[in-house]
């Protein structure tokens, strides 16, 4: 997944921010985190304030099950 893809889905979970979203956007991140790397996440969590609506810190390492 490129990383302009997964901005886009992760504002949709924020805009919806139940818990379920939550999970999706965990499982989004652990994607970028696998294609990408730690640097694309931790970009990803400030610039969508994923901190603020999940909270999600940089440098929390995601890994999809």
């Amino acid at each position: 997944m490129n990383l302009d893809r997964a901005r886009e889905l992760l504002q949709v979970q924020t805009s919806l921010g139940s818990g379920y979203n939550r999970n999706s956007a965990r499982l989004i991140l652990a994607e970028i985190q696998r294609e990408h790397g730690q640097a694309a996440v931790d970009r990803l969590i400030r610039d969508l304030d994923l901190e603020k609506a999940f909270g999600f810190v940089p440098g929390t390492e995601f890994k999809a099950p």
